[in-house]
């Protein structure tokens, strides 16, 4: 790292809590939603205005530019997503996607498909031309927060109240896999760059890493002192940012497995937070109703090679508890757990691992820009060791630990009782889906019988007067 991460920009425009926050391809703009129905497109010129759309009747859930930046999906608790031209004109289409509060939107690699989530536990595909429903994934059994497409576009991974995180197959559509939240459930879901894994931002005050190949936990960070809502992953795929109500930021080394930095900025919760395409820079947006841009001031060196995560071990890391101010007390020590070999990039690797607690310095920057204040901690490498415990644990206790929690010690008769009442459940959320897709063709045939009819009519009326014309000459 050259440096801290330094707050370059902030607005204010939204009237509520900023729900969601992206970038553009080519940094030009930035889109946000918000609790008060609007979305905003920033433009980072400081000449240029900002855009309001306003469109929706109710809270902007999610939004998201496609991948060429000419278009922008907004989701929205009035059960509609929208798509906007990002201009002054705020050209839109609108089309109702759910029977419930859409959670998230988000744009296929290619920009032809998107996939909504929602409130009705459903997660729909759409054509983004003419937005034609393709096909919707039934299987949560609660409302789902989030879905979002793999990089190669081939998955699907969503997070739901139902403690679920579900791995999907585009092309079969089936559930590929379920990781079990025992804690919380997940807020907020993405895929590694390199599409080998997932992190899931939780009500737990955790994050968790998975392989989507061995359905191994890689990595457990449990860095936050309150509700997690958001996560952003870098371009690199060797950073990870996060968002929580504690009013904080967390940036993530996944290469060393360890906290790197803290920032404060925003006064109350932390609701969203997102990379620029090339990890220059990151926003957050806040219950402060304001958006803030950073720049992540990352060495290029950090961010060459993209990581391979592996999944012999779970490296966890977990920061001190909140002070009684509702701070987190940055003078206590993060337990953070490190591999035996003096190689931070094997951390992954170990089998063996050797527990040493780092004290979290004091302020390293207090940054100010206009009346916003915000500051960076940073997490040492090189600080003294005050506290080692050695764990001897070997790769196959570890396994044995890992599928106990998984399975969450189920009695085996209870564990197939729920299986089969979930079986049925299912049944019927399909039952249910398939009924709400013949009523919305019947809406679409009957949307189209009306426009015939309004034609119709109008085509006689026309008659008519060209015929009354007539009669008077």
């Amino acid at each position: 790292m050259t440096s801290d991460p330094t707050l370059e920009r902030h607005f204010k425009g939204h009237r509520d809590n900023v729900t969601s926050v992206d970038f553009s391809c080519n940094m030009k703009q930035i889109a946000t939603g918000s609790m008060d129905s609007c979305v905003m497109i920033w433009n980072m010129k400081p000449q240029m205005r900002a855009y309001r759309f306003d469109g929706h009747k109710d809270a902007v859930t999610s939004v998201q530019f496609s991948p060429s930046g000419h278009l922008v999906a907004s989701a929205s608790r009035d059960k509609t997503v929208r798509l906007w031209v990002p201009s002054r004109k705020a050209e839109s289409t609108a089309f109702r996607a759910h029977t419930a509060t859409v959670r998230s939107v988000n744009f296929s690699g290619d920009g032809q498909t998107l996939v909504t989530a929602s409130d009705d536990k459903t997660i729909k595909v759409w054509t983004v031309h003419r937005q034609k429903f393709l096909f919707s994934l039934n299987q949560h059994i609660n409302w789902v927060r989030c879905a979002k497409f793999s990089p190669d576009d081939r998955l699907i991974v969503s997070s739901s109240d139902d403690k679920t995180i579900k791995l999907w197959d585009k092309n079969s559509r089936e559930c590929i896999h379920s990781f079990y939240e025992h804690a919380g459930y997940a807020n907020h879901v993405d895929f590694h760059p390199g599409g080998t894994c997932v992190a899931a931002a939780s009500t737990d005050n955790s994050v968790k890493v998975w392989d989507i190949r061995s359905h191994k936990m890689l990595q457990h960070y449990q860095v936050h002192s309150g509700v997690m809502n958001s996560l952003s992953f870098h371009s690199s795929g060797n950073f990870l940012i996060t968002a929580s109500n504690d009013s904080t930021m967390k940036i993530l080394d996944l290469v060393e497995g360890k906290l790197l930095y803290t920032l404060h900025g925003h006064q109350g919760p932390v609701t969203c937070v997102a990379f620029s395409g090339t990890g220059e820079y990151f926003a957050s947006g806040g219950s402060d109703e304001q958006v803030m841009v950073w720049k992540s001031n990352f060495d290029s060196s950090d961010c060459g090679d993209t990581v391979r995560l592996q999944h012999k071990t779970t490296s966890r890391i977990q920061a001190p508890p909140a002070s009684s101010t509702g701070q987190p007390d940055f003078s206590m020590q993060p337990r953070v757990l490190h591999g035996q070999t003096s190689d931070p990039s094997e951390d992954f690797n170990r089998q063996d691992f050797q527990t040493a607690v780092h004290p979290q310095s004091s302020s390293r920057s207090g940054i100010q820009n206009r009346a916003t204040q915000s500051h960076t901690y940073r997490d040492p490498t090189s600080s003294s060791t005050h506290q080692t415990q050695t764990q001897g644990l070997k790769h196959s206790s570890h396994v044995q630990a890992q599928s106990q929690a998984s399975e969450g010690g189920v009695p085996p008769g209870l564990a197939s009782t729920l299986e089969h009442i979930i079986g049925q459940l299912d049944i019927l959320t399909q039952t249910v889906s398939i009924l709400e897709q013949r009523l919305t063709l019947t809406e679409d045939k009957l949307k189209e019988c009306l426009e015939n009819q309004m034609e119709i009519g109008l085509h006689l009326q026309r008659q008519r007067e060209e015929e009354e014309e007539e009669e008077e000459v």
